[in-house]
């Protein structure tokens, strides 16, 4: 016959889980970026990214044109 008491974690099996899943969460990098400085506004600081190139099968493009005719 099983307790109520027996489905209980030691402290020392509570803790390595909680310690788990806070690294599961990375809850040790959000903590780091809620208190770091807010990013930079300036136009200066940032640099342009350039947009990648998207390519469009012919398969893909005979469908479209197959979809959109009436």
């Amino acid at each position: 016959m099983s307790h109520a008491s027996d489905d209980f974690a030691t402290p020392a099996q509570m803790r390595a889980d909680c310690l788990e899943a806070g690294r599961h969460l990375r809850l040790e990098r959000a903590a780091e970026k809620a208190v770091a400085p807010a990013p930079s506004i300036r136009f200066e600081d940032y640099r342009e990214v350039p947009k990648r190139e998207i390519r469009v099968s012919e398969a893909a493009a005979r469908l479209a044109r197959a979809l959109y005719t009436d």
